[in-house]
């Protein structure tokens, strides 16, 4: 019997070294992320994809020469998945979750290509169970897609230095045009490449602790102290992502101060906070940079390409960051791959069950995070913006010839596109005199003088954002002087987030 348990073991253990490194890391993030997929509302920034990318090819056109440059080819992606699924809030998600398994699975090979497979394995279930991994993975934002490819552009220039050639540099061309297209600030990933790349040529196989012992140099004859070829056909294979997104980062470069206009400098004490901002948990990342700084010693040379790709583009745009309002901590997601794999490395180091039992434990103490981000992805957790419960106030109680009004209309809370996402056929915008898409814009142009524009309206929704008792006397201008004017609150509904009232005309009006 002792024989045969051990043969069945072995026969265990041998299907499971069978089983590719990818495979697990991808299918748990896959189940992760898909769970509760459409649980949360779309929050403000989905409503602007959503907005973007319901709108003709031209339209998107004039919207990236108005506002949102460096989102346009990411809206022109969507434009197309959404013709092909519809535009629920899973199928906007969807992208997304599959864009964030593909990154767990990239991240195990990078892992097993640098380090080992057990360094890989680790380093992909782990990732799998950031709460962060999940709320961008249920996002429709680019930061996911960014993130992928942000792995796999490191993964082709590792195969690229490993075994020159142009097929394998026409790969991380490919590859970082599309990370540049995505996200913009993603780009500062090539600031670690860079590195990596000098002293890979400058040292060639002394360097190989840098992208692992076959990674850093394949020609045995090259000189230590003169740079090979790989540095310039490195350079070449950026000129592709140069000529796609230089014209790209000068425009949206021109739009900065609106589209960050809610950004304050950068600050020491934000650096602080970077770990529990990307990783959406402050245990879990406080847990995630112990771990890393583990992994880090233990590698030794080996961890420079990782931990370049983590610290130096935190470090560039917080820098920037201090100049000209950037700081923002999700533009940084697509470096938590590979602070996961310097801590899969610190796994790799001890037994395999206590290894599992620290990426259980990771899973756990970010459960609740877990569940908060699916209730809603505003910030705090604890004030959700009810959309879909004032658009159901609203159809409840519509009658034919009822008018729309919102207050403020200019936000980045996008009350109008919120309400009208969720509800099919809404009242009539009657202060609107251009809508956002004619505009090319994210907002509506509101009439110049409200009450010529509201005469004859019989009854107005009035949708404000906050909770107010008086909503009416929350609106600001000549709006809500015409409003006051002809208009009296008949009944005031109260949503997280949001008040909706409905306002009926005065009597003698």
């Amino acid at each position: 019997m002792g024989i045969l348990s051990e043969r069945s073991t072995e026969t265990a253990r041998a299907r499971l070294r069978r089983v590719p490194v990818w495979l697990p890391p991808a299918v748990l993030t896959l189940a992760v992320t898909g769970t509760g997929l459409g649980s949360a509302q779309l929050w403000r920034d989905e409503l602007a994809t959503w907005s973007a990318a319901t709108r003709s090819p031209g339209d998107l056109a004039r919207l990236a020469a108005t506002i949102d440059a460096a989102a346009g080819p990411y809206y022109l992606l969507m434009h197309g998945w959404l013709a092909l699924v519809g535009d629920s809030t899973v199928a906007l998600r969807a992208p997304a979750a599959l864009a964030m398994a593909a990154a767990a699975g990239l991240l195990a090979v990078l892992g097993a290509r640098l380090v080992d497979g057990r360094t890989g394995l680790s380093a992909g279930l782990l990732f799998a169970l950031l709460p962060g991994t999940s709320r961008y993975g249920q996002e429709a934002r680019p930061y996911a897609l960014a993130t992928a490819l942000a792995v796999l552009a490191t993964l082709l220039l590792v195969t690229a230095l490993r075994r020159p050639g142009w097929a394998r540099w026409a790969g991380y061309a490919a590859a970082v045009a599309a990370l540049g297209l995505t996200h913009l600030i993603a780009l500062t990933l090539l600031v670690a490449h860079a590195l990596v790349v000098l002293i890979a040529g400058w040292r060639g196989r002394a360097a190989a602790g840098v992208a692992g012992s076959e990674a850093a140099g394949a020609n045995r004859s090259d000189r230590p102290d003169r740079p090979d070829r790989r540095a310039w056909r490195w350079v070449v294979a950026l000129l592709p992502a140069a000529l796609l997104v230089g014209p790209l980062l000068l425009k949206a470069g021109t739009q900065r101060s609106r589209q960050l206009d809610w950004v304050d400098p950068a600050r020491l004490d934000d650096l602080s906070a970077l770990p529990g901002g990307v990783a959406q948990s402050s245990l879990v990342g406080g847990l995630l940079v112990g771990l890393t700084a583990l992994g880090a010693a233990r590698l030794g040379r080996r961890a420079l390409l990782p931990l370049s790709a983590v610290l130096l583009p935190v470090l560039l745009l917080f820098t920037a960051g201090t100049v000209v309002p950037l700081w923002v901590p999700r533009y940084l997601v697509f470096v938590v791959p590979f602070a996961c794999l310097l801590a899969g490395a610190a796994l790799a180091g001890v037994a395999a069950p206590a290894a599992l039992a620290v990426v259980a434990l990771t899973g756990l103490l970010g459960l609740p995070d877990q569940a908060a981000l699916r209730r809603t992805h505003e910030w705090p957790r604890s004030a959700p913006v009810d959309y879909a419960g004032a658009a159901r106030v609203i159809a409840d109680g519509q009658r034919p010839g009822d008018a729309v009004v919102y207050s403020p209309r200019d936000s980045w809370l996008f009350l109008d596109l919120g309400v009208e996402y969720h509800l099919g056929n809404p009242p009539r915008d009657v202060l609107v005199t251009e809508d956002e898409v004619r505009r090319g814009d994210l907002w509506a142009a509101e009439c110049p003088r409200p009450a010529r524009c509201l005469a004859g309206t019989p009854r107005v929704w009035l949708v404000v954002a906050g909770r107010h008792a008086e909503p009416l006397a929350t609106v600001p201008g000549a709006k809500g002087d015409a409003l006051r004017a002809d208009f009296t609150s008949a009944r005031v509904w109260q949503r997280p987030g949001l008040t909706v009232a409905l306002l009926t005309g005065r009597p003698g009006r």
